[in-house]
């Protein structure tokens, strides 16, 4: 009688172990001072109070979640894994970001139709890089190995992180006051949003290929589509660190699906506009030219795309100088892109 295993159903546990090996210094390589230990434990533990840590009165915990979209099919056409795990950090901590929190510590999700040691410690690889740019420690995880749910080759990647933030400094927007002023922190590029979109530009309707020079770059198709999403948590940091600056900021939105109008409304008082004006940074050519390739209309664009502002802080016209050169301390192209003015919760961008 024919005897029937894990590995004939398509679960290879050696592979798995493999996997865990590779990825288990990545891991480490995240640990902070206030990560507990808990060898073979079910769970990742973390002190909210410890060595290093901010002292906090009433610690409000803020969480994001969120996943890299068809961002990963670019993953697997050029076969560069060791970007995307970034652009999955990104996302989730940029949004926890917007509450003024401090990043704490990050879980993640992969699941795949078939274990791929190598593949798996480039995507976890990723994601470390990510959780140490953003000063968060990667505290665990799960790899989750599907074949029938998922195609051999495809996989899926899924995360959230935690924050905190003291309650009575958390930025929510509720203070945003006409005559403050919308500054925007520059993105890296299309981020990981409206990759539905450029695939369909880029590939189906101009033809192009990972390898071809992108339009207007000097860089491939591949490397354009693949710059991994802006990680603002060094930047908001700075400004942390000059309080002046930073008790001068009322709103701070993430700028992902749904544009710049879409994301600041969400942030904006009932009684408050903001006017955007467009000409007051340069659109990258990144967006640009696929604007061209695939003919699309501006306000199709504007409402898929950042269009090259991928962070935006509103402050009181007095913090401006301030927020400007901390952000230039660290490199962070930071301009004056819009006003809030009487209104009513609308954004308009011209």
């Amino acid at each position: 009688m024919t005897t029937i295993d894990y590995k004939s159903a398509g679960v290879d546990l050696d592979v798995y172990q493999e996997s865990m090996r590779r990825i288990s210094g990545h891991v480490r390589g995240t640990k902070t001072s206030r990560v507990m230990p808990l060898e073979g434990g079910f769970a990742g533990l973390f002190r909210l109070m410890g060595e290093g840590s901010r002292k906090y009165k009433d610690p409000v915990l803020v969480s994001g979640t969120d996943g890299v979209g068809t961002k990963l099919k670019l993953a697997q056409m050029t076969g560069i894994f060791g970007t995307i795990g970034i652009d999955l950090v990104a996302m989730c901590v940029n949004d926890c970001l917007c509450l003024g929190a401090e990043p704490l510590f990050f879980l993640d999700y992969l699941a795949m139709g078939e274990d791929d040691p190598v593949r798996t410690e480039q995507l976890v690889k990723g994601i470390a890089q990510g959780c140490k740019d953003s000063g968060m420690a990667l505290i665990g995880g799960e790899t989750a190995i599907m074949p029938d749910v998922y195609r051999k080759d495809d996989f899926d990647l899924a995360g959230f992180c935690v924050a905190v933030v003291e309650k009575e400094e958390m930025i929510t927007g509720e203070t945003i006051q006409a005559g403050d002023v919308v500054l925007g922190l520059a993105a890296s590029g299309f981020h990981s949003n409206g990759y539905s979109l450029i695939r369909k530009v880029v590939f189906e309707h101009a033809e192009l290929k990972v390898d071809d020079l992108y339009p207007g770059l000097d860089i491939t198709v591949g490397e354009a589509l693949l710059t991994p999403t802006k990680i603002y948590s060094q930047a908001l940091q700075q400004i942390l660190g000059d309080q002046e600056a930073w008790h001068g900021v009322t709103g701070i939105a993430h700028i992902t699906g749904g544009g710049l109008a879409e994301n600041l409304e969400r942030i904006l008082p009932e009684d408050i506009d903001l006017k955007i004006d467009q000409s007051s940074w340069e659109v990258p050519t990144l967006f640009t030219e696929l604007q061209k390739l695939g003919n699309i209309e501006l306000e199709e664009m504007r409402r898929v795309f950042n269009m090259g502002i991928g962070l935006v802080i509103i402050c009181k016209e007095d913090a401006v100088k301030n927020i400007e050169a901390e952000m230039e301390a660290v490199n962070q192209p930071c301009y004056k892109i819009g006003k809030a003015v009487t209104g009513s919760k609308k954004v308009s961008v011209t």
